[in-house]
């Protein structure tokens, strides 16, 4: 992993990270350091504990230093890797392993999460040091639960490990929110490794009830809250996909997702997934039928093994679990590597235990077992240097993304990004050709309206942009679903307008209509597509009608409204005002009657 930190910030990096200046904290001090924590905007305020330390990251290093927040990353990633070959030690022990056979267990299974090319994502990723803090504090609690519950089975003091473990649980929950699922892990080493033992009767028979609760109540939860929220039989909104497909997609997902477990090739985890295909029925794609199918046999078999292999029981419902919320009807997007950290922990188990049955069938030697362990390693640690290495350069990284993905708008996109911030950054005339080359192929490769409008942009830099090219962006956009992306090519085009990029206004004008025609805008919105036509165009009268729209959807007197009206009376314009007070008013009287 440390052969790429020194990297760049990609995707939801920008947002969470480089264009948000409540973490960009100069003064270590409590509101700065409280106001950073609560920054996270998609959670409205939550993620608290990855946040704050984005902000003491930006603090210790006197700016955006991607270098150093990725070194931080890496700090965790090892730290995770050593706090869960102790929690494994305890876990193999506790499942009857001799204490050579858990300790050499426990270290295989953690070197190989540690360096498996999945985690690359994981970790280089700043953003997702949100996923991997969890992952830290889930592991911290498990191995203090495993200490509870060995000290009830030898009739010691337990308490000051459940303290721990209810702590490290909060501090998970800190980081993201899917640490909510340590419960359910915990109910899975019940049901296959600790069998609800104890010392006393009295207490395995507590346990048993106070699980039996806690599923009960969980399935409630699900059924009689999650589920109603979250179910549509229409598209999610700004996706293409209903929950009845997005559960069907997710099968063919969690079946790529063990391959690249057990088949760690860095050319099998492109990063982009934009091209995922949704599957729209049980054969449509057919391997729709045959994933869930694989899905269901390998749940089968670890609850038939739950007993005579509890161990690899164990492994394989973890995996399960770990993707109970990603993989469910929430509408979040299809697929990302890091949501597996977590459910790579089981899958590894699951082929320790798998391999140390083998081991003891076939009396293979102490020296045999190192030999094979350590070639494991070195192809594992491999991969996944591979993979780091390719991270640790901007341009290396988004070159071998579109190699391996050539048909993924996202990584064209990037590719052209990152050759135009080179050409900020330079001036160099070369780096600018280059991205608008990368534009025009990713277009042309992909049909991405974003790429098209890329290539718009930054061919009007060079004042080389023709109506040719903004009449493919406008066939591109009256032909795909209008989503988040394209109404971005909207604003974005609004703003380099507004910071002088000779983009063509006209042609601009009609981007416009276009987006207004397919999309639905709020009522803010309109207000600022009104206020770019009347302040930046030649045709400001086009911008009365979006007024008037804006204010027949807001209540009356809306402080929206409010600023619009003052504004055209500062211009003279009393009868627009007029109008837009009539219309504000005539909303007030719908919504009274």
């Amino acid at each position: 992993m440390g052969l790429g930190h020194n990297g760049s910030f990609v995707l939801d990096d920008a947002q969470t990270i480089v264009n948000n200046p409540l973490i960009h904290v100069t003064a270590l001090d409590r509101d700065s350091l409280f106001t950073a924590a609560a920054s996270f905007q998609a959670g409205h305020g939550s993620r608290p504990l990855a946040m704050a330390s984005f902000a003491l990251d930006f603090w210790r290093h006197g700016g955006l230093d991607a270098a150093a927040f990725k070194a931080t990353n890496l700090l965790i990633h090892v730290l995770t890797t050593f706090a869960l070959a102790r929690m494994l030690r305890m876990l193999l022990v506790l499942a009857g392993w001799s204490e050579r056979s858990a300790t050499t267990g426990a270290v295989a299974i953690a070197l190989a999460w540690g360096v498996h090319p999945l985690q690359v994502s994981s970790v280089l990723y700043v953003v997702q040091r949100m996923q991997t803090l969890s992952t830290f504090f889930v592991v911290l609690a498990l191995w203090a639960y495993l200490a509870l519950r060995q000290a009830q089975m030898k009739g010691r003091p337990a308490w000051p490990w459940g303290l721990t473990a209810g702590g490290c649980w909060l501090l998970g929950m800190l980081s993201k929110e899917d640490a909510v699922l340590f419960p359910l892990y915990c109910l899975l080493l019940e049901l296959t490794v600790l069998r609800f033992r104890a010392l006393q009767p009295w207490r395995s028979k507590s346990l048993r009830r106070m699980y039996l609760v806690l599923a009960l109540g969980g399935t409630g939860l699900f059924f009689l809250w999650v589920l109603p929220h979250y179910w549509s039989w229409q598209a999610y909104p700004g996706r293409d996909f209903n929950s009845v497909e997005r559960l069907l997609t997710q099968s063919r997902i969690l079946v790529m997702y063990l391959g690249q477990m057990l088949l760690p090739l860095p050319s099998l985890m492109p990063f982009n997934y934009d091209t995922f295909s949704v599957s729209r029925g049980l054969l449509s794609p057919p391997a729709t039928l045959a994933a869930l199918l694989l899905l269901a046999g390998l749940l089968a078999w670890a609850w038939r093994w739950r007993q005579r292999r509890p161990v690899f029981s164990l492994g394989i419902l973890l995996f399960f679990a770990g993707h109970l919320i990603t993989s469910n009807v929430i509408p979040l997007e299809l697929v990302f590597e890091h949501r597996n950290q977590l459910p790579l922990i089981g899958i590894l188990l699951a082929l320790g235990d798998l391999l140390q049955a083998g081991i003891t069938r076939w009396q293979l030697s102490g020296r045999q077992v190192a030999i094979g362990l350590t070639a494991t390693m070195l192809a594992i640690g491999s991969a996944g240097a591979f993979r780091a290495w390719h991270w640790g350069e901007p341009i290396r990284f988004v070159e071998y993304s579109v190699r391996i993905s050539p048909d993924s708008p996202r990584a064209w996109l990037a590719l052209a990004g990152t050759w135009f911030d080179s050409y900020k950054e330079s001036r160099n005339n070369t780096d600018l050709d280059r991205a608008i080359a990368a534009s025009e192929e990713g277009a042309k490769r992909t049909g991405s309206p974003s790429a098209y409008a890329n290539a718009i942009l930054y061919k009007s830099m060079r004042s080389t942009a023709t109506p040719a090219d903004w009449q493919h962006l406008f066939r591109r956009l009256n032909e795909v679903p209008i989503g988040p992306p394209e109404k971005d090519i909207l604003w974005n085009n609004l703003k380099n307008v507004r910071a002088g990029i000779p983009l063509d206004r006209d042609q601009v004008i009609r981007l416009i209509s276009i987006l207004v025609r397919r999309a639905d805008f709020s009522p803010v919105e309109d207000i600022q597509i009104g206020a770019f036509l009347y302040t930046q165009s030649e045709q400001p009268q086009l911008a009365l009608p979006y007024f008037i729209r804006a204010a027949r959807a807001l209540p009356h007197g809306d402080p929206a409204i409010g600023q619009v009206l003052g504004a055209l009376q500062a211009r003279g314009q009393d009868d627009w005002a007029q109008s837009i007070r009539r219309a504000n008013a005539a909303q007030d009287m719908s919504i009274r009657h």
